[in-house]
């Protein structure tokens, strides 16, 4: 009758080696393999919206290579080859390349808290270290801002992590306001009519939050109005200037005068 334990416990001629540790090591390498392939199917779904096709899968990639050879450092004691010398070796040499690459590791570490954090993606309009512009690109080592003059910008993962970000688009609605001064001699009640009725025939205010118009303060040369206005975050700046066009305009054809600066001077011997 066959003995599968003897069988697995025959030498194979090198070393102590026997055929089980040849099966046991190679199960071993299967198993990771197969559980390498599982993780980096996942991990490519996960981020295919959030990294371009080339970065998703270099980072695919690594975490592929680090589960197989997790595999083979737990299969090799199974070859007698001991593991302490190697570690040590790898250990130093691993030291010296982290001293040497310790900004890239950096980087790399805070584009990937990005990529799952997502604090911002392609087209944000945002500013980051003092860096105002348009997101063309997060790569794995850096973030590429296209400012509003034109320029490229390339701002290391590192400093946008740890900087802090302003997203001026990320939320649905965004508010702008104005400050509208009449003449003391004009209706201020009739100017917030016109303004509001402007702001209300405007397709892209937004009524819910509903916008606001209000007088403010009493200024030296005339009374100052404070209109709050909402928009889409995407629409924000477009409206804004449109919207001032029309309620400058509005009030102007209406007889209601914008004030130029003036002072009253009285002396102190009047004849």
């Amino acid at each position: 009758m066959f003995d599968i334990v003897a069988a697995l416990g025959t030498p194979i001629g090198i070393g102590t080696i026997t055929i089980g540790d040849i099966l046991w090591f190679s199960g071993i390498i299967v198993a990771g393999v197969i559980v390498a392939e599982i993780v980096t199917v996942n991990v490519r779904r996960a981020l295919t919206d959030r990294l371009s096709t080339n970065e998703r899968e270099l980072f695919a990639k690594v975490i592929y290579y680090i589960i197989v050879l997790w595999a083979v450092a737990i299969a090799l004691p199974y070859l007698n080859i001991n593991l302490s010398g190697l570690l040590v070796a790898g250990g130093i040499v691993g030291l010296v390349i982290g001293f040497a690459s310790q900004s890239v590791v950096s980087n790399l570490v805070s584009g990937l808290f990005l990529t799952f954090e997502h604090p911002i993606k392609i087209g944000d309009t945002i500013n980051v270290a003092g860096i105002n512009g348009t997101v063309e690109d997060v790569r794995i080592l850096s973030t590429i801002v296209r400012t509003y003059d034109g320029i490229y910008t390339r701002i290391p993962n590192e400093k946008v992590f740890t900087s802090n970000i302003t997203n001026y688009v990320h939320n649905a609605a965004r508010r702008f306001e104005y400050s509208i001064r009449i003449s003391y001699e004009d209706d201020m009640n009739e100017a917030i009519r016109i303004a509001e009725e402007i702001i209300a025939t405007h397709p892209f205010a937004l009524r819910n939050p509903a916008p606001s118009v209000f007088v403010s303060s009493l200024g030296e040369n005339g009374i100052n109005l404070t209109a709050y206005v909402w928009a889409p975050a995407r629409n924000w700046w477009e409206v804004r200037i449109d919207l001032f066009q029309k309620i400058v305009k509005g009030l102007g054809e209406s007889g209601i005068r914008v004030p130029h600066p003036q002072r009253v001077v009285r002396f102190a011997d009047e004849p």
